[in-house]
C-alpha cells in the first residue's frame, strides 16, 4: 500500500484547469521556441515550435521589414453529463522579427511540419565591390 501526501489546493487547481484551461483566468498566452539562424548567409531561416496549432490557426505577415507571426487557437466543448455547461480554451502567440535589409521580402516561403513552422527568408544578392585602378602621377621635371 503506498501513502499519497494530500494536497489540500489539488482540488481547487484541478477545477481552475477544467474550467478555465489553466491556472489563469481568460485566454492562455504561449510562448513559442523560436530558433533564428541564417543558411551560408543566403538565407535566414525561423522555426517557430508550435505542437497543437495547425497552419490554419497562424498568419504570417512581411511588412516593412519585420516579419510577424500570429497563432490563435480556440478549443471549445460542452459535456451535457458535467455540471458546466461549456469548457473553452483559447491559445494565442505573437512573433515580431525585423529582418535585415538585405532581405527578399517577395521570395519569403513559409511551410508547416508535424508542429513546427518554417519560414525561410532569401537574401538579395549583395552587389560586388568595384575595383578601382590607381594609377601614378607623372613627376614633373624641375
Amino acid at each position: 500500500m503506498n501513502l499519497v501526501k494530500w494536497d489540500p489546493f489539488s482540488e481547487i487547481e484541478e477545477m481552475q484547469r477544467s474550467l478555465f484551461g489553466g491556472p489563469f483566468f481568460g485566454p492562455k498566452s504561449v510562448s513559442p521556441t523560436t530558433d533564428i539562424y541564417t543558411n551560408d548567409d543566403k538565407e535566414l531561416v525561423v522555426e517557430a515550435h508550435m505542437p497543437g496549432f495547425s497552419k490554419d490557426d497562424i498568419d504570417v505577415d512581411v511588412h516593412e521589414g519585420v516579419l510577424e507571426i500570429k497563432g490563435e487557437k480556440h478549443e471549445k466543448d460542452e459535456d451535457k453529463k458535467k455540471k458546466y455547461v461549456m469548457r473553452e480554451m483559447s491559445s494565442s502567440f505573437y512573433r515580431r522579427v525585423h529582418l535585415p535589409a538585405h532581405a527578399d521580402e517577395g521570395k519569403i516561403e513559409a511551410e508547416m511540419d508535424n508542429g513546427v513552422l518554417k519560414v525561410v527568408v532569401p537574401f538579395k544578392d549583395l552587389p560586388k565591390p568595384k575595383k578601382i585602378a590607381i594609377s601614378e602621377k607623372a613627376k614633373s621635371k624641375k
